[in-house]
């Protein structure tokens, strides 16, 4: 049993979350903790998935205007939990949360080992998305507490 509700946690525990999924690997190094943190604290939509022992299995958060857009700009399933429909049901929530699928456009940055399954979801390639990108990003990936 999975259960999904809105939730704000703490950078430590998205951190320690990271590290158990494939997410870990899509953020630079550069300043890394000090900018999760600010993304936990002000994501405007903020889902966790918990198992009924309280592990945290599944992790959305988005930014939406509540009326038209909402941009998923984190994803990330616990990789023992692959392929169980976490993913699908986070992505639900949160196009609910952001205001239903009658008023709401979806757009998220892919990784190319994700396209699949928002294709799966009815998401559809872009061409009308403009970026500006002047970010210095080494790549690096979150290792479990106390691994180098």
């Amino acid at each position: 049993m999975i259960d999904i509700r809105p939730e704000r946690l703490t950078a430590r525990e998205y951190i320690a979350f990271l590290a158990r999924t494939d997410l870990g690997s899509q953020y630079p190094a550069e300043r890394f903790e000090a900018r999760i943190e600010k993304l936990v604290q002000n994501a405007s939509i903020s889902l966790a998935a918990r198992d009924d022992t309280g592990k945290l299995v599944g992790v959305l958060f988005g930014i939406t205007d509540f009326a038209y857009w909402l941009f998923v700009t984190d994803l990330g399933v616990d990789r023992n939990c692959v392929r169980m429909g976490v993913g699908r049901r986070l992505m639900d929530a949160a196009l609910e949360a952001a205001g239903g699928p009658d008023d709401i456009i979806v757009y998220t940055c892919a990784n190319e080992n994700a396209v699949g399954f928002y294709e799966k979801w009815g998401m559809r390639p872009a061409d009308d998305v403009m970026v500006l990108n002047r970010v210095q990003w080494t790549d690096f990936t979150v290792q479990p507490e106390g691994k180098a």
